[in-house]
């Protein structure tokens, strides 16, 4: 199977796009800040799948889910602290959080599945 069929690659590219289309809209003074951060962490996800994928054996592909989880968190976290900034709105905040959790549990799935296949 190619990364680009893999559902979970999908549901994190898309909110990379999400990501990006939100923050143009915050402050200028946040442009190589906030912004930024928000952007490496989001765009981490499904680059991470896609690392991983292209590896040779479950267990790499593991650790860059791994990798991913933690940047999916990190990216949590800045939502998080651009809605207290209020560069954020309620709403998209809920929206991008709710997609966030299932890909954490997407996520948390397919790692239990590759240990799996490791351990039989």
């Amino acid at each position: 199977m190619y990364w680009k069929e893999l559902e979970i690659w999908k549901r994190a590219h898309d909110l990379v796009l999400n990501i990006y289309q939100i923050i143009a809209k915050f402050p200028d003074t946040e442009k190589y800040a906030l912004s930024d951060q928000l952007k490496r962490a989001a765009y981490s996800v499904p680059a991470n799948i896609v690392e991983g994928h292209s590896r040779k054996t479950s267990k790499e592909f593991i650790q860059y889910l791994y990798q991913a989880r933690g940047s999916l968190e990190e990216l949590r976290y800045f939502l998080l602290l651009s809605r207290d900034l209020r560069y954020l709105s309620e709403a998209h905040y809920i929206k991008l959080e709710e997609e966030s959790v299932v890909i954490s549990k997407m996520l948390n799935s397919l790692i239990s599945t590759l240990k799996q296949k490791l351990n039989s």
